[in-house]
């Protein structure tokens, strides 16, 4: 049987100049995330920040959704929940039909910490757009919407789940 894909995940394979456009970037994008994190000003590790955004994106879910969106183990988010309830991020909860899932959940301290660095990202991503022409915005846009697009598609095909840094 024939694989065929929608037009949004089609592909006619990029050249050596646009694959290293999209690996500078990343690396670009990469260093921007990283950036932001100094807003944490060593209040969490970046894997429970990961944790944290995960759970601002999600809200009150079982842990083993967010073992699953952070491609963790569920002893590796229960060590991070641990350190980060301990602190006051997140709140751990219940469900009252299955005494053994544990629910989590960010308190208002962990939520104000997301959106401080959420925050710091868009005023830098909106200094650093704001030297482009806004035809050079729309067309970046553009772009980066399509790309996600395609990685949304190649996501579905090998069921990988967010990795939020």
């Amino acid at each position: 049987m024939e694989n065929i894909q929608p037009d949004h995940c089609a592909s006619s394979g990029p050249t050596d100049e646009e694959v290293q456009a999209f690996q500078t970037a990343t690396r670009d994008l990469i260093g921007v995330a990283l950036r932001s994190l100094e807003v944490l000003a060593g209040e969490v590790s970046l894997p429970q920040f990961r944790l944290l955004l995960a759970l601002g994106d999600l809200g009150r879910v079982p842990s083993s959704q967010v073992a699953q969106a952070l491609g963790l183990g569920a002893s590796s988010v229960t060590r991070l929940a641990d350190r980060l309830h301990a602190s006051g991020h997140i709140v751990r909860g219940g469900e009252a039909h299955h005494r053994s899932v544990v629910t989590l959940e960010l308190t208002e301290r962990g939520r104000r910490l997301v959106e401080d660095v959420l925050s710091w990202r868009r005023r830098e991503l909106s200094r650093l757009l704001s030297t482009l022409s806004p035809e050079q915005r729309a067309a970046t846009a553009e772009g980066l919407t399509a790309l996600h697009r395609a990685i949304d598609c190649a996501d579905e095909l090998v069921q990988h789940g967010p990795v939020p840094l």
